[in-house]
């Protein structure tokens, strides 16, 4: 979403702008939480990642 606020513009404008950008902001996000520890790992994750960017080089 694009919000132009042109040289110039009333005071009306700018207030509708601020209104428009503050029931974007509200969004809900997303409870990550609920993941954590959910995945059991038989190897360190360091490990895991080592091992995937030696893969690359």
């Amino acid at each position: 979403m694009v919000l132009v606020l042109k040289k110039g513009a009333s005071e009306k404008d700018v207030q509708l702008i601020k209104k428009k950008l503050q029931k974007k902001s509200h969004k809900a996000g997303v409870n990550v939480k609920k993941y954590s520890g959910k995945i059991k790992l038989k190897e360190d994750p360091m490990a895991i990642q080592k091992k995937l960017r030696d893969e690359w080089g």
